[in-house]
C-alpha cells in the first residue's frame, strides 16, 4: 500500500471511532447524517486538499499547520449540507467535530511513523541491473515515488554493464552479483515486484524472468514503472517505442460524451455562481488603468487548432510591445489588481465561456501559445501529443508542478500532461477537480504525489 493509501485508512479508522463515541459522550442526537456526513466530509476535504499527497505525508509540521482549515471546511460543508437536507445541524455539534476531527488528524499523523517503519508497508523492489539506469530509477522512487520508504536490491550480471559507484557507496543499497536464477533471489528477499532496468540489454536472457512471471511475481519494464510509481511519463529516459506499445492514449465515445456533458452543466452552473465575484473583478480591472478589461489570446488546443482564450487582463496594456515573452513568477508586468486576480485564479474565470464552445475542457493540459509550441516541439519529443485532448482549466500537471516559465519546467510538465493523456478518463477527471481545491486554497503549490 501507498504511504497515503496507509494515512487515509489511519484517519478513517480513528474517525470512525471517535466520531461517534464523542456525540455520545456529550449527549448529543447521533442522526445518521451527523454520525455519517459529517466524518465522510472530513476525510474528503483531507483528500481534496492534498493531505495524502506524498510531500505533505513526509512533512508532519505542514499537514498539522494544514488540518484545522481543511477541517473547518469540511465542517462548514457538513452544516450546509444538513441544512439543504433539512436537517440543520446545532452550533455545538459543529464546534465538536471542529475539536474531535483535529485531534483525530493531529493522533493519526503521529501515529503514522510508528507504522511506516514495519516492513510490512514497505514494498519490497527487486530491480534487474545496477547501472545509471537503476540509480535513476532509485532517485525518482525515493524523490517522487508514492512510497516514502522502500526495500531494494539489485541484481548485476557482467552482461548488464557496469556498477553505477553511486549504489556502491550507500550500504543501505543491496547490490547482488548472480549468474542466472533470479526467482531464487526474489524469493528470498520476499519481492512484491521485479523492475527490468538493465544498461544494457542485448546479453539479457530472459527464462529466468519468464520464470519469476509464471511463479506469480510482477515484471516491470523500466518506463511502466516509472509511471505507475511517479504518476508521470519521464522525458528524459523515455523510449518511444514503449509509448507506441504501450496501453492507454484511448478515450471511447461514451467517454467523451460524459466529459463533455459535465463541462457544460460545470461550467454552467460555477459561472453563474461566480458572478458575485467576476463583476467586482472587472470593475476592478477597468479603474485601475482604464484599460480594456478582457484579454483575449491565440492559444493551441485538440488537434493543434487553434482558439481565442478568454482572461481578465492581469498585465499593463503594453505587455507585449516587443512580442511575445513567457510570463514569470513575479512578472513586473502584472498590475496590482492582476496580481490579486491571478493568486485568487479569478482572471480565469471567462475560460468558462471557452468551454462552454467547446474550445477547452475543465480538465486538459493547459492551452500554450502557437509561439512557444513550435520551438517546444523541436526541443521535446512528443510535445505535440499533448493536443491529443482538449486543453483545459485545470490538469494533473497544474496540480502537480508549480509555475515555472523554462525549458525544463515545460519538459517537467509535458510528463505530467502525457500521463493524462494516456490515462484520461471521467474518474481521473473527477479526481484531479477534487485535487484543484489544494491548489486554490494554496497558489504555487505543486509536487509529487
Amino acid at each position: 500500500m501507498t504511504a497515503g493509501t496507509v494515512l487515509f485508512l489511519i484517519d478513517a479508522l480513528i474517525v470512525a471511532l471517535s466520531w461517534p463515541l464523542a456525540l455520545h459522550v456529550f449527549h448529543y442526537s447521533a442522526r445518521p447524517l451527523d454520525v455519517a456526513g459529517f466524518a465522510l466530509l472530513d476525510l474528503l476535504f483531507l483528500y481534496a486538499l492534498g493531505f495524502y499527497r506524498r510531500d505533505i505525508v513526509a512533512d508532519t509540521e505542514r499537514a498539522n499547520r494544514r488540518a484545522p482549515l481543511s477541517i473547518a471546511l469540511s465542517v462548514a460543508a457538513a452544516m450546509i449540507l444538513s441544512a439543504l437536507l433539512g436537517e440543520t445541524s446545532g452550533m455545538r455539534v459543529a464546534i465538536l467535530a471542529l475539536f474531535c476531527f483535529t485531534g483525530s488528524a493531529l493522533l493519526a499523523r503521529f501515529s503514522f511513523p510508528l507504522v511506516r517503519r514495519n516492513a510490512l508497508f514497505r514494498p519490497h523492489l527487486l530491480v534487474i541491473g545496477a547501472g545509471k539506469r537503476a540509480f535513476d530509477l532509485l532517485w525518482v522512487l525515493k524523490s517522487q515515488g508514492r512510497h516514502l520508504q522502500y526495500d531494494v536490491t539489485f541484481v548485476h550480471q557482467d552482461q548488464f554493464g557496469p556498477i553505477d559507484t553511486r549504489l556502491l557507496d550507500d550500504p543501505a543499497n543491496h547490490v547482488v552479483t548472480i549468474s542466472d536464477n533470479i526467482l531464487d533471489i526474489a524469493q528470498r528477499v520476499f519481492a512484491d515486484e521485479i523492475v527490468v532496468a538493465p544498461d544494457e540489454r542485448r546479453g539479457m536472457t530472459l527464462d529466468s524472468l519468464i520464470s519469476c512471471r509464471t511463479a506469480g511475481y510482477p515484471v516491470w519494464q523500466y518506463m511502466s514503472f516509472l509511471e505507475k510509481e511517479a504518476g508521470r511519463i519521464d522525458i528524459k529516459r523515455l523510449d518511444v517505442d514503449w509509448v507506441l506499445y504501450s496501453e492507454g492514449f484511448a478515450v471511447g465515445p461514451l467517454g467523451r460524451g460524459l466529459k463533455r456533458l459535465a463541462d457544460i452543466l460545470v461550467s454552467l452552473v460555477i459561472l453563474t455562481l461566480s458572478l458575485v465575484l467576476l463583476l467586482p473583478a472587472m470593475a476592478a480591472v477597468w479603474l485601475e488603468d482604464r484599460g480594456p478589461i478582457f484579454y483575449a489570446q491565440n492559444r493551441v488546443t485538440l488537434g493543434g487548432r487553434e482558439f481565442r482564450i478568454l482572461k481578465l487582463r492581469t498585465m499593463r496594456t503594453d505587455s507585449e510591445k516587443t512580442g511575445a515573452t513567457w510570463a514569470a513568477a513575479g512578472d513586473a508586468r502584472v498590475t496590482r489588481v492582476g496580481r490579486f486576480l491571478r493568486r485568487s485564479r479569478i482572471d480565469e474565470l471567462p475560460q468558462l465561456i471557452n468551454v462552454l464552445k467547446g474550445d477547452m475542457s475543465l480538465v486538459g493540459p493547459r492551452p500554450e501559445r502557437p509561439e512557444f509550441i513550435e520551438d517546444l516541439a523541436v526541443q521535446l519529443p512528443l510535445y505535440r501529443e499533448r493536443h491529443a485532448v482538449r486543453s483545459g482549466l485545470t490538469g494533473w500537471a497544474q496540480i502537480n508542478y508549480p509555475y515555472g516559465a523554462s525549458l525544463d519546467d515545460a519538459r517537467s510538465k509535458l510528463s505530467y500532461d502525457l500521463y493524462y493523456v494516456k490515462k484520461s478518463g471521467f474518474f481521473f477527471d473527477l479526481l484531479i477537480i477534487m485535487q484543484t481545491l489544494r491548489v486554490l486554497i494554496w497558489p504555487g503549490v505543486g509536487g509529487v504525489r
